[in-house]
């Protein structure tokens, strides 16, 4: 009743199922050790951000530029506060809100965004605090420049003065003229009596989109080996099928004689295949 199963069309088949059923297991397990290495990640990096508060702070020359080992990493900067800045729709706990960002120009030149505090409601320049004069030295933790679009920063365009999306060189080299350093400080005490901003872990190292992508391609890897399996089953189900059919004489003639057509060109290509004796001169 199986032997249609050694036939060629059947040899290929089977080949292409033997083929197919363990390399969608190993991408979908590569998948989902991807994902396993993006929770530990996050784990890790949630860790760092505590550990790094504990740290004693270093001069931010000796942690730019910005990457995953330097972000939260606690920096120490003097100069002259400038430029002040609100950043809105940023949320702190579940209030929504503001950040107070001024801008430390330092004895290089260059100016560094540091975000003072956070302040509910929506922003108002009256209401933020002044930065205090002179020359200061600030402390708290160092972050990456900010992507708009990404983890929640805003795209917004066309905000009113005094005001910024992002926190990033890009938006900020814009609005002053001098130069900007491609990262931000958060203090880690509130000036003024505003609420200190905590830091985030560095990007690319939480549980974002691309990982439960990657959750979600590991499913869809399992399901295409399910299915080879199901239709290779009911394939060989039809194929027993027809079989039982023919031998109780209810297939059509012309099925039966394309069948049987099917089956002589796949036995013509396997012989074809093989190699053929010389003929002895």
């Amino acid at each position: 009743m199986y032997r249609f199963l050694l036939t060629p069309r059947w040899f290929g088949i089977n080949v292409f199922v033997l083929l197919a059923i363990p390399f969608c297991v190993f991408m979908g397990s590569w998948q989902l050790s991807r994902f396993e290495d993006r929770m530990t990640e996050s784990r890790e990096a949630e860790k760092q951000v505590v550990t790094d508060v504990r740290e004693t702070p270093r001069p931010l020359a000796e942690l730019l530029p910005v990457d995953k080992a330097t972000s939260g990493k606690q920096v120490t900067a003097t100069g002259r506060y400038d430029k002040q800045l609100l950043v809105p729709d940023r949320q702190l706990g579940d209030r929504e809100g503001y950040y107070v960002l001024t801008l430390l120009r330092t004895d290089g030149g260059k100016a560094l965004p540091v975000v003072r505090g956070w302040l509910p409601g929506t922003p108002d320049a009256a209401k933020a605090p002044a930065p205090p004069k002179g020359e200061v030295t600030v402390t708290g933790a160092l972050q990456a420049s900010e992507t708009p679009g990404d983890n929640g920063v805003s795209a917004q365009g066309g905000l009113p003065a005094g005001q910024t999306a992002a926190i990033s060189a890009a938006s900020l080299i814009n609005l002053v003229p001098y130069d900007v350093y491609d990262a931000w400080v958060t203090l880690n005490t509130g000036d003024s009596g505003m609420k200190a901003v905590p830091a985030t872990a560095p990007a690319d190292s939480g549980l974002d989109l691309k990982a439960f992508q990657n959750l979600g391609y590991t499913g869809e890897w399992f399901v295409f080996a399910g299915f080879v399996v199901f239709m290779w089953f009911r394939l060989v189900r039809r194929e027993v099928e027809f079989i039982r059919d023919a031998e109780l004489g209810i297939v059509p003639d012309d099925e039966r004689q394309d069948r049987q057509t099917q089956d002589r060109q796949s036995q013509g290509r396997g012989q074809q295949d093989q190699p053929q004796a010389k003929t002895p001169a």
